[in-house]
C-alpha cells in the first residue's frame, strides 16, 4: 500500500507539472458519453498511456484521455473514458484515477454511465440520478491495508452519494425541462449482459437499473471524503419477459442522444460549484 501511495503522488505530481493545477471539479464520462469534452475549453489533454501508473482503456467507445480546462468558468479535469473490472483491472487500478484526483485537490466528482433499466417507469433514452447502489461485482476497492491518509477503515455508506450534489443535478435538469428519474443502480462484473432470470433477481432485490461501472469509483471517492454524484443514461430496457437482443452500436446511439441532455445538466451544475 505504501507503494500505491507513492504511485498516486508520482502521478499527481506528473499531472501538475503538465499544467493540471488545482481543478475544482472532476468528471468521469461513461460509455458513449464523451462529447461533454467538446464543451470544455481545453488547456491540457493527455492520453492515458502517457500518464505514469494509469491503466489504459481497452473499450472501443472510450477515448482514453485526461482533459483539463475550463467548463462554465470553472477549472475541471475530465476522464474521457473509464476502466472496468471486466477489462481485467483490479479494483485499485480502476479507482486509481479517483485517488489521483483527490491528491490533485479536486473538491467535487461527477460520474456518468450508460446502463439498462429493469424499471418500466425509467425508459430508454432518459436520465436517472443514482440515489443508492448495490455492489454485485464480487470485489471492493477498499480490500487490503488501509492507511489513515486514504480514509477510514470502515466508511459509513448511508450517504455515499452527496445529497447536495444530487439536489443541484435535479434542479439543473428541471431548469432545462429535462425529466431526471431517481433510483438504485446495481453493478455487475460483465462484460455479458444479464439473463432474464438475473433481471428478475435484480428487480426483486431493489435495483432499478444495472451496469458494469461507477460503484467502485463512488466507494473510493466517498472513502476519500470527496463528494460524489452519479447520473445514468438509460440505453436499453431490460424487461425479462420481453427481452430484445441489443447491439453496441444501438446502445451508443441512444447514449449520444440522451447524453446531450446530461452534458447540459453537468455544465450547469459545474457553473454553480
Amino acid at each position: 500500500m505504501d507503494n500505491f501511495i507513492n504511485k498516486r503522488e508520482e502521478t499527481a505530481g506528473f499531472l501538475k507539472r503538465r499544467g493540471m493545477v488545482s481543478p475544482q471539479a472532476a468528471i468521469i464520462m461513461g460509455t458513449g458519453l464523451g462529447k461533454l469534452a467538446s464543451r470544455i475549453e481545453v488547456g491540457v489533454a493527455i492520453d492515458y498511456d502517457e500518464i505514469p501508473h494509469f491503466p489504459v482503456s481497452t473499450v472501443e467507445s472510450h477515448h482514453g484521455r485526461l482533459i483539463y480546462g475550463k467548463l462554465s468558468g470553472k477549472t475541471v479535469v475530465a476522464m474521457q473514458g473509464r476502466f472496468h473490472y471486466y477489462e481485467g483491472y483490479s479494483m485499485k487500478q480502476i479507482t486509481f484515477p479517483v485517488r489521483v484526483m483527490k491528491a490533485m485537490g479536486v473538491k467535487h466528482l461527477l460520474i456518468s454511465n450508460a446502463c439498462g433499466s429493469m424499471n418500466p417507469a425509467i425508459p430508454k433514452g432518459s436520465l436517472m440520478l443514482i440515489t443508492d447502489h448495490i455492489n454485485l461485482l464480487g470485489d471492493n476497492p477498499l480490500i487490503g491495508h488501509n492507511p489513515d491518509e486514504l480514509g477510514p477503515r470502515f466508511p459509513d455508506m448511508s450517504q455515499a452519494y452527496s445529497p447536495e450534489l444530487g439536489k443541484r443535478l435535479l434542479a439543473a435538469a428541471e431548469s432545462f425541462g429535462i425529466k431526471m428519474h431517481q433510483g438504485v443502480y446495481a453493478a455487475l462484473a460483465g462484460p455479458n449482459l444479464e439473463t432474464p432470470a438475473e433481471y428478475r433477481y435484480l428487480l426483486r432485490i431493489g435495483a432499478d437499473v444495472v451496469g458494469m461501472s461507477t460503484v467502485p469509483e463512488v466507494i473510493a471517492a466517498h472513502h476519500a471524503g470527496l463528494p460524489v454524484a452519479a447520473v445514468s443514461v438509460i440505453t436499453d430496457e431490460c424487461d425479462p419477459d420481453n427481452l430484445v437482443a441489443v447491439q453496441l452500436h444501438e446502445l451508443l446511439a441512444v447514449a449520444a442522444m440522451a447524453g446531450a441532455d446530461l452534458d447540459r445538466v453537468f455544465t450547469e451544475v459545474v457553473a454553480g460549484l
